[in-house]
């Protein structure tokens, strides 16, 4: 199955982490292009004049739903951050959202907190929760 995976660039490293363990699996897995600029450029995402710049001039949220509608599923990486369980941020809702429209399959790694920002938008996108085991992904 082809994957894409999404998620905050706060989880950049996890990405790249999470496509080999998927390659290892089988699967062909895709991040979003600038990831690897993420983990080498961790201060890029709190810079968000130059991290808008970036993701504008390399046209970041085109090529990220050209790899969703490419993919068989989207996997969302939602880890804890700042004390929020199953942390979504603005970009993996939008490329989640796109999935669900284009009836792509989409997995959450764990749980949404009851208290996460977008937790009522992905009760109503749905998805299958597979609680950080990559093995469930069918």
């Amino acid at each position: 199955m082809k994957i894409m995976i999404i998620g905050s660039m706060r989880f950049a490293k996890e990405m790249l982490e999470t496509k080999e363990k998927l390659e290892q699996l089988g699967h062909t897995a895709e991040v979003p292009c600038d990831t690897d600029l993420h983990v080498q450029d961790p201060n890029l995402r709190n810079d968000f004049e130059r991290d808008a710049a970036h993701v504008k001039e390399n046209n970041i949220m085109h090529r990220c739903f050209e790899l969703v509608a490419e993919s068989d599923a989207v996997l969302v990486l939602n880890h804890k951050h700042n004390n929020v369980d199953g942390y979504v941020g603005a970009s993996a809702l939008m490329e989640a959202g796109l999935a669900a429209y284009l009836g792509k399959k989409l997995f959450l790694l764990n749980p949404i907190a009851s208290t996460e920002r977008y937790r009522h938008e992905f009760d109503v996108l749905g998805g299958v929760c597979i609680n950080g085991d990559l093995i469930k992904i069918a």
